[in-house]
Order: structure tokens, then C-alpha cells, then sequence
């Protein structure tokens, strides 16, 4: 306890005395501290010099001794929540194709990245493997860093999930008549419940002005037509009460819980809340036993040529759960029969990421995106503050723009991810390190050059001033002939889509 004083103490002092410097680790205000709510003073910098870097993995906090005196040169740090959002791609596609550049607002580069497959390494047990990859770009002293995570393999989980129990929140409102919201929602549910095993429970609550559990948790097992006729009764009328549906299936979730089983809320909706509680930190306080006492994590879906984006990502995002959007009858059968069942199960509760910088090689960082997923950097080991949480089958990535020293050479970055053990709540790290860089970016793995052509996609659609933009960044033509190369070499459809995608927000913006 003293020598936590004392550590307490010094970094007091540092702060004093303006040791800290501005920087994009964990988020910052305008003096260049860490803060935990994730707002930063700056798109480049330095931070907070981060604690031991462990090797492998820890089971405990126990056996690091912090004060060391053999303790590293003080490193540049990022720390973020893991994030494995997709929403904001896909609604930003559905926008473009219809004609209309998406909002700037609603452009989250970490979620364009993590829409593509990836190759990496897979753990088999919980936890995550740890890849840390870079390339030069054409800016001089430039890179860009690829730090990506990847959870055991789905398919060696299908059979020894625990049984699920799903509450689905079913948005019921006037708003989703439009042809593509309620009736594709139907029919991917009626889809998705024919896939579910016999020892699944299915709950079904609708609302509109106000909200009803039009089915109470009920096994598939013999109860399939009694689940199929609840999904068919399913009609629009009047406003959204979001926050009633919200919160009434909650309250179903905890009636129906079922110990040993995954249990989870799954809302969908437009987001298009005009009634009722509207605030989603409200509406997620309303909740907040049955989330915090009962591990009831919420499964954002998102609907609809309208779309409140703002909304349904900030309650995923507290709701210790996370978003995807369905523009289309493709998209709802791989949401429902490919997406959802990977998010039945955990593989790592409370899941952050901390990347040292070596300051004797790099000058100067920037995490792309994750701007809503920003960790104070003292907190990355705090197992009370909130991180991710992550079923099998799952990837992460994350991409900085890195500028190094001239002429430097060696150990550049240190990636640590720390989770929880879904079932224990113990702790677990295991980290990587990038040594050097060899190649140019257009001689880098063909799965990290689909990263960087999102990332730099998404950048553009952020309509960033020639300050701010990503260094390197291509013309939209010479992106959209990049990611048309890369869907040859890879054979990969949505590649491909993302090629026709950036075609389409060229001729917008010409």
C-alpha cells in the first residue's frame, strides 16, 4: 500500500510539473492528461510513460513489481477498449448507394477497418493471439502500425457453446414499415431461430409508444411454431419509445435468465427515437443491474435508409456490447446466421489494448479511429473500468499512422491486450512487439493493404482538412484501383464491394 503512495505520489508530481505531454494515448484534454471519457486535445503526440510490458500471458497483478528499478524507458502509450463494430460501414455503403454522401458524424474509421476478414493467428483457448505488423507509406518517416487481436475460431465453438438465451427487442414503430426494416427483421429472425440448437430460449418484446413482451423466454426445444407465429404477428404502428423497449427487455432478460447460458438482448431498430426517454445514458442507467449483476450484454442492429447511428452506438457501446448495421437480405443472413451466433458466446470480458511506442524510434503517433473507445492510460490495468467484450471468432484491429525518428532502426512498438476471463472474471495479458519495418505499403500483406485502403476510404469520407488527414492518403480513383487490385488478388467479394463503394463516393463528390 505505501509503495502505491509512493508511485501516486510521483505521478502527481509529474503532472506538476508538466512531464505529461500531449499525446492520443487513452485520450486527452487540452493539458495533455489522460481522461477517462475518452475526449483528446490532439490528432498526434506523446503520452503517459507506460507501466512494465509484459511478455506472454499474466494470470495476475500480483507478481509485477511496478516500482522496479530496472523498469523500461518510459513509452509513448495509446489504450483503448476493444471495439468490433461494423455499423458505421455499412451504413455508410447503403447511404452512398443510394446517392447521398454519409455524414461526417457517423464515419468511424476503426469500424471500416474491422468489416474485412483477416488472417491472423488464432488462440485456442479464450484470450487472444497478438500481431504486430507495419509498412512505410509514401510520406516520409511515415508508417502505418497494424496492432491485430483475434479470438478462437467459431467453428471449433459451435459445439461446445453453452446454451443461449436471446431476448430480442423488436422496434415495431410506424417509422419501420419502410420496405427493408420490420419485414427483413421477420425474416431473419425466423431464419436465424431455425438455426438455433433445441437448448436455445428465444424471448421476443416489441414496442412502439409503449412496450410488450409478446413472448416470455421459451426453449426451442418443441416451441419452434409458437416462436415462428410471435415473429409473424409482428406489425408496425405508432411512435419509437425506445427506451421502454429497452428497458422492458431487460426486465424479460432477467424474468427469463437462465444460469450456464449466455443470455443477451438484441435490439432492432432504426434507432429513430421520437418518444419516451431518448437519452441513451439515461436509458442504460434504467438498466444498469440487470447489465452489471447479471452479465446481460446488448446486440445493436441497425435498420433502415434512416438510421439513428449517434444513438444505437453509444448504447452498445455502454451496454458492453457492440453494433452492426443490415442494409439488405445478404447482410441480414450474415448478421444473423454468421454474426450473432459468434456473439452467443464470450471468449474475453472487459478487453483493452495498450501500444508502447519506443521514443527512441518513433516521434509521433495517431490512432486511427476508436475515438468513443479512448481508455485513460493508468486505467488499462483498472479491471472496474470498462473494455470490450469479445465472442470467438472474432478479429480487432487497429491502425496509427506512425512517424519515427530519421534513420531509426530497432524495437519501434509494444502491443498488450488485457481481458477478463469471461466465466472467472480473472485477469489475463499477452503481448507483441514490432522490431522493425521492411516494406512499403503497396508490399505489405494483401489483408493489411485492405486495412489501409479502408482507413484511408473512411478518412476521406471524414472530409478531414489537408492538415489532418491521414499522411499518405490516396485520391479516391487511386483507392478505388487499389482495393479493385486487392479483390483480385484476395477473391474477396466485399473487397470487391468496397472497390464499387469508393467509385460511388467519387462521382458524388466530382
Amino acid at each position: 500500500m505505501e509503495r502505491q503512495r509512493t508511485r501516486q505520489v510521483v505521478l502527481a508530481l509529474a503532472v506538476a510539473g508538466g512531464l505529461l505531454l500531449t499525446g492520443c494515448g487513452g485520450g486527452e484534454d487540452s493539458g495533455g492528461k489522460s481522461s477517462a471519457d475518452g475526449s483528446r486535445g490532439g490528432s498526434y503526440g506523446s503520452a503517459f510513460p507506460a507501466p512494465d510490458q509484459p511478455r506472454g500471458e499474466q494470470d495476475s497483478d500480483e507478481s509485477r513489481d511496478h516500482d522496479s528499478p530496472d523498469r523500461e524507458t518510459p513509452d509513448l502509450l495509446s489504450t483503448f477498449a476493444l471495439d468490433v463494430d461494423t455499423a458505421s460501414y455499412g451504413y455508410a455503403r447503403r447511404t452512398l448507394a443510394e446517392g447521398r454522401r454519409p455524414d461526417p458524424s457517423t464515419i468511424r474509421p476503426e469500424e471500416f477497418v474491422n468489416s474485412f476478414r483477416q488472417d491472423y493467428d488464432r488462440p485456442d483457448g479464450n484470450g487472444f493471439t497478438v500481431t504486430v505488423d507495419g509498412a512505410r507509406t509514401d510520406r516520409d518517416d511515415w508508417s502505418l502500425i497494424r496492432v491485430g487481436l483475434a479470438t478462437r475460431s467459431a467453428e471449433e465453438d459451435s459445439d461446445r457453446r453453452p446454451p443461449a438465451a436471446l431476448t430480442f427487442v423488436i422496434d415495431i414503430s410506424g417509422s419501420m414499415s419502410e420496405p427493408g426494416r420490420l419485414d427483413l427483421a421477420q425474416q431473419s429472425l425466423t431464419t436465424m431461430t431455425d438455426r438455433l440448437r433445441d437448448d436455445d430460449s428465444v424471448a421476443l418484446v416489441t414496442f412502439s409508444d409503449e412496450a410488450e413482451t409478446v413472448l416470455p423466454m421459451t426453449r426451442l426445444g418443441g416451441h419452434r411454431e409458437r416462436i415462428q407465429e410471435a415473429v409473424d404477428s409482428l406489425e408496425p404502428t405508432y411512435s419509437t419509445n425506445l427506451g421502454a423497449g429497452v428497458e422492458t427487455g431487460y426486465r424479460t432478460a432477467v424474468d427469463g435468465l437462465r444460469e450456464g447460458a449466455t443470455n443477451r438482448v438484441v435490439l432492432i431498430s432504426d434507432a429513430l427515437a421520437n418518444d419516451g426517454d431518448t437519452d441513451p445514458d439515461s436509458i442504460l442507467d434504467r438498466v444498469d443491474t440487470a447489465r452489471r449483476e447479471h452479465g446481460i450484454t446488448l446486440f445493436g442492429v441497425g435498420v433502415g435508409s434512416d438510421y439513428g447511428d449517434a444513438l444505437m452506438e453509444r448504447l452498445a457501446d455502454k451496454g458492453d456490447g457492440h453494433t452492426v448495421y443490415v442494409s439488405g437480405a445478404d447482410d441480414a443472413e450474415k448478421v444473423f446466421c454468421e454474426q450473432l451466433p459468434q456473439n452467443i458466446d464470450l471468449t474475453a470480458r472487459d478487453a483493452k489494448a495498450q501500444v508502447a511506442f519506443d521514443p527512441r524510434t518513433v516521434r509521433q503517433f495517431r490512432l486511427i479511429g476508436y475515438d468513443n473507445r479512448r481508455v485513460a492510460d493508468d486505467d488499462f490495468r483498472d479491471d472496474r473500468v470498462d473494455g470490450g467484450e469479445v465472442g470467438p471468432g472474432h478479429t480487432v484491429t487497429a491502425l496509427y499512422a506512425v512517424r519515427t525518428e530519421p534513420g531509426a532502426d530497432g524495437h519501434l512498438a509494444t502491443a498488450t491486450v488485457r481481458w477478463q476471463d469471461p466465466d472467472t472474471r480473472a485477469p489475463h495479458e499477452r503481448s507483441a512487439a514490432l522490431e522493425t519495418i521492411d516494406d512499403s505499403l503497396r508490399e505489405a500483406n494483401p489483408r493489411f493493404q485492405v486495412d489501409a485502403v479502408a482507413a484511408y476510404f473512411a478518412d476521406a469520407l471524414r472530409d478531414t482538412s489537408t492538415d489532418d488527414r491521414l499522411p499518405g492518403r490516396p485520391s479516391m480513383r487511386e483507392l478505388a484501383d487499389w482495393a479493385d487490385e486487392l479483390a483480385d488478388r484476395t477473391e474477396d467479394g466485399t473487397v470487391r464491394g468496397l472497390a464499387d463503394t469508393i467509385r460511388q463516393a467519387r462521382h458524388l463528390a466530382d
